[in-house]
């Protein structure tokens, strides 16, 4: 229960449900006991007349008492059909209530839970792969939400019903009820050693759950690659073997379910042979009347359902505690970086000063001392080979991640002391790792304003080059692409990326190697649309050809983290150094494309 402590807010935010619906459930747990009083005072009625009529033999009142028999037992079955109705209509408003309040809190809890992943950096999802983030914002919310709805009711309905019940038996004859509610001690040891064995299988069940749901997302995510190497089979098997694992566990807890609830039916079954017995040496003693024991076995009966609920009531809470304790590792995660307080206007000013950095979970060092500046309007190209640190840099610049050493200054200000928001938003960032949503392309070429013209969107196709391709589908720019953009070529997701930067008119542009996937010819045309718009801007280009980034105002060519030659693209071919080197080999490559074209 200590994990399901952190739902106690919500209960306070909905008390004003919760409250009127305990209230409910004792209300229809009163009118759930009465009925059997009545069968109490029917069976004693019964036993009576019987006895007068036998009087009464040879008698006119007979007759008599022969109709006003009938006529009581009419009342007594319209009486107890009465208080079947009126609980009837106190459960309805106790579900009404109880689980209404966790649809309530089960909303409230994916939004913190979705809330509260949108303010982790990028370091918490490198660490969890996506099937778990979802299966604990879903499989493991609904598990807690049966806590928090029948669990939560069944329970209180379970307690409530059971002290009006022993009260009533206690109140008729205490040695009877002793001896009926013996059981009940051996009941409740039996449900602390199931409980143990309960939770920890749930741990299992719901650890497995999300392994497999990651398997399939990323199966799902990468069906080009899986289908490109007929692996179709291979991984068809491994969900198999998940698969079976998920059934292994879950057939786990169903075993140690499907002896718990045998054994209450015995109990409780055992509890009515001992009423009976019991009950008959108390009425030869006179002590209760037969009735009593036909009013017991009703009891004892009635303590079945929350002898059972029992069991499924503890299986659910010490489900959704296993589930609140997945969910609670999460919304207790703090995020490595935190967000400063200062908003304003930049200039597109960016001085780096002998920044490092090294990613905490793998200890690889990818950026080592490095120092530059970009002035504003100035264009500054980051080059060298894979590995070398350009995408890391352009995410330190972002704050995607914090610095170890040294610092990133815009318009003199460090980085740190800039709100999220306003850093973000005043920077055009087209990801190495491009990334479309399912939605319209109008939608995703704006995604990054609030408000928006299908001018404004033409208009950033066009300055992308990617326009003429739009308007060629037959829905234009209302066309759906697929999950992350599955029905557009390489190109065109890079272009379209490209045209979610420029929309935003940023002050800063970032472009992580945004130009890798379309043609030489594009490449120029994009480029060129690019110098007028970079005009007045601060430009940050990371490349691998020379040809993107050659009339770029300083270049810096990197290698292993660090800045091994800097200048313009004629300075660095005079140094006939590293630049040079990839130049050369570029050009090579080129010259054979022509020639086997």
């Amino acid at each position: 229960m200590r994990e399901l402590a952190y739902l106690n807010k919500y209960f306070y935010k909905y008390k004003w449900y919760l409250i009127p619906g305990v209230i409910f459930v004792a209300i229809s747990n009163y009118f759930g006991i009465l009925p059997a009083q009545v069968i109490r005072e029917a069976f004693d009625l019964v036993k009576e007349t019987i006895d007068l009529y036998r009087l009464y033999d040879g008698f006119e009142r007979q007759e008599l008492l022969y109709k006003v028999f009938g006529s009581t037992l009419l009342f007594f079955g319209a009486l107890v059909f009465i208080l079947a109705l009126l609980r009837g209509l106190f459960l309805f408003l106790m579900r009404q209530t109880i689980i209404l309040t966790s649809r309530f809190i089960e909303y409230d809890l994916k939004n913190d839970i979705y809330e509260h992943y949108q303010s982790l950096d990028l370091a918490f999802f490198r660490r969890n792969n996506t099937g778990d983030l979802m299966n604990r914002a879903t499989e493991d919310v609904n598990q807690v939400r049966n806590y928090l709805g029948p669990a939560l009711m069944y329970a209180i309905n379970t307690i409530v019903l059971s002290i009006m019940i022993i009260f009533s038996m206690y109140r008729v004859n205490a040695n009877l009820a002793t001896y009926a509610l013996l059981p009940i001690p051996i009941l409740s040891i039996i449900i602390l050693f199931v409980n143990k064995l309960i939770n920890q299988r749930s741990e299992r069940i719901q650890r497995q759950l999300s392994k497999l749901s990651s398997f399939v997302q990323e199966t799902f995510s990468g069906i080009r690659v899986v289908k490109a190497y007929s692996k179709e089979e291979d991984k068809k098997a491994v969900f198999a073997e998940q698969s079976n694992t998920y059934r292994d566990e879950s057939l786990s807890l169903v075993r140690v379910q499907a002896v718990f609830f045998p054994m209450i039916l015995f109990l409780i079954g055992l509890s009515t042979i001992i009423t009976v017995y019991v009950g008959g040496l108390e009425v030869d003693k006179g002590r209760i009347t037969a009735g009593n024991i036909a009013e017991f076995i009703i009891y004892v009966n009635q303590l079945t359902f929350p002898a059972m609920s029992l069991a499924w009531v503890t299986s659910l809470i010490q489900r959704a505690a296993a589930s609140q304790k997945r969910i609670n590792e999460f919304l207790n995660t703090k995020p490595d970086i935190t967000s400063g307080t200062t908003s304003k206007k930049l200039t597109g000013s960016i001085q780096v000063e002998n920044l490092s950095f090294t990613y905490p979970d793998t200890g690889i060092k990818a950026i080592d001392g490095i120092s530059f500046t970009i002035d504003p309007g100035e264009t500054v190209a980051l080059i060298g080979r894979t590995g070398s640190g350009k995408s890391t840099l352009a995410n330190l610049l972002m704050r995607m991640y914090d610095r170890d050493e040294g610092s990133i200054l815009y318009d003199g200000v460090p980085i740190e002391q800039f709100t999220f928001q306003s850093l973000r938003s005043q920077i055009g960032f087209v990801p190495q790792q491009l990334f479309l949503f399912s939605d319209s392309i109008a939608n995703n070429i704006a995604f990054g304003l609030d408000e928006f013209t299908r001018e404004q969107v033409e208009q950033a196709a066009k300055d992308a080059v990617v326009y003429h391709n739009i308007i060629d589908f037959k829905e234009g720019f209302d066309t759906e692409i697929g999950e992350r953009g599955i029905t557009l070529s390489g190109g065109q997701k890079q272009r379209l990326s490209i045209a979610r930067a420029l929309i935003k008119d940023p002050q800063v542009l970032i472009f992580d190697d945004s130009l890798s996937a379309v043609d030489t010819k594009t490449e120029e045309q994009i480029l060129n649309t690019l110098k007028k718009l970079m005009a007045n801007k601060s430009t940050l280009f990371i490349a691998h050809r020379i040809s993107t980034i050659k009339h770029a105002d300083k270049i810096l060519v990197l290698d292993d983290g660090q800045i091994i030659e800097s200048g313009n693209h004629e300075e660095l071919l005079k140094l006939q150094g590293s630049y040079y080197e990839l130049y050369q080999k570029q050009q090579l490559e080129t010259a054979e494309q022509s020639i086997e074209e």
